[in-house]
């Protein structure tokens, strides 16, 4: 056969040079019995054979070379007429691993916080590149990791970090850093171990009237490490003590249970909830709620009235405009005040509400002046003004307004 084709060096590392080519482009009626891949040091003239006899492959791993070491490798194809001639590599290759720079590639689920439940299980895996075998150090909140506490595993190509049964302290941010010689990549990873949080702290009946009690309380001490997305209340006759929910996912810290059945005594509790799930245990009433027989009537809570009211402010200004004679055109802009202000709207301090040129809105705060058919003579300067019993405000702009240039 004639030699090989396309013979070149794939890959190199400090004890292994991976190769690989093409079948000849004539084998011959005989076929092809295999490849034999040779070696040989540079200064010398010996070739060795770099595998135990022929390889049917069109690549090959030659292991267990010297690190530092010069070779020459050379391919020949080998059938029942003979070998071929060898195709041979020019240059000779030096034994050593081939710089690559150190890159984490970090999966798109973990560059957001990772939030687990306490008692699952974590298994973290980033994959990285780098040449030679990059030194990885893994940081927690700044501190060494405890390997007793957390698996830490590392290949070639990816590290691991492995919790068995994630506890709370498990939470907090996470660095990992590769190292070859003078480069290095790092990454960091947030996890969020959440628990079921503790129950409502201060439950209070605060009043009973009618066929209603009103309660109140305060958040969970312990929030489980994650954010309190509400209250389940329940309620239970004293005669069955049966508990019925009332509300669940109930976002304040106190409540009204009305339907209650007259001459009954009441028991209320409430349970916390998180993204974990309910608290293992509830906050309980004390003393029962009873409804009385007789109709009382609910005197409300006397509180102060909070005082809203502020000075008119403008939250979007008037825009200079330049406009064509001739088409509808609008002015706008928006303001905000309590009590609502009253709007007055004037050209070149003169006020236009008598002027049936001008229409005048007001929607949501925001307001509009429409302008009908507007002439050169309607240019100026436009300002409108808003009054409450707090204050003023003032806003202005300019519009220009060209003659219709169509003929």
């Amino acid at each position: 056969p004639s030699e090989p084709t396309h013979f070149t060096v794939e890959d190199v590392s400090d004890s292994t040079v991976s190769l690989k080519w093409r079948p000849p482009e004539r084998i011959g009626a005989g076929g092809l019995d295999g490849y034999m891949v040779e070696y040989c040091k540079d200064g010398s003239t010996e070739w060795i054979p770099a595998l135990p006899g022929l390889t049917e492959r069109t690549s090959a791993l030659v292991k267990d070379l010297v690190t530092g070491d010069k070779l020459y490798f050379r391919i020949k194809a080998v059938n029942l007429a003979g070998e071929s001639a060898a195709a041979t590599i020019k240059e000779p290759v030096t034994v050593q691993e081939i710089l690559q720079r150190p890159k984490f590639w970090l999966p798109r689920h973990l560059r957001q916080t990772l939030v687990k439940k306490v008692g699952e299980t974590i298994n973290i895996v980033i994959p990285f590149q780098g040449k030679p075998r990059p030194k990885i150090t893994w940081l927690k909140d700044g501190q060494t990791l405890d390997s007793k506490d957390v698996g830490i595993r590392n290949s070639s190509t990816d590290t691991i970090l492995f919790i068995r049964k994630a506890e709370l302290h498990h939470s907090g941010s996470y660095e990992v850093t590769l190292q070859i010689e003078n480069m290095s990549d790092k990454v960091a990873i947030t996890i969020q171990i959440i628990d079921k949080p503790g129950p409502p702290q201060n439950i209070k009946l605060v009043d009973v009237w009618g066929f209603n009690a009103a309660l109140e309380w305060s958040p969970p001490q312990d929030d489980g490490n994650a954010q309190i997305l509400g209250y389940t209340v329940q309620k239970a006759d004293k005669k069955t003590m049966e508990w019925y929910t009332v509300f669940d996912h109930y976002r304040r810290t106190n409540c009204i249970v009305s339907d209650l059945i007259m001459g009954n005594d009441y028991f209320f509790r409430i349970f916390s909830e998180n993204l974990c799930g309910l608290s293992e245990t509830a906050a309980t009433t004390k003393n029962p709620a009873h409804i009385q027989k007789t109709g009382t009537t609910y005197k409300p809570p006397c509180y102060k009235e909070h005082d809203f009211s502020e000075a008119p402010k403008f939250t979007h200004p008037l825009v200079n405009r330049s406009v064509i004679a001739g088409y509808n055109t609008t002015l706008s802009c928006a303001v905000r005040g309590i009590p609502k202000p009253k709007i007055f709207w004037f050209k070149n301090k003169m006020d236009l509400s008598g002027d049936a040129k001008y229409r005048m809105f007001s929607k949501q705060g925001v307001l509009t002046l429409e302008i009908r058919k507007p002439t050169p003579f309607d240019g100026g300067i436009y300002t409108c003004k808003a009054v409450n019993e707090c204050g003023e405000a003032e806003i202005e702009c300019r519009l220009d307004v060209r003659g219709n240039q169509m003929n």
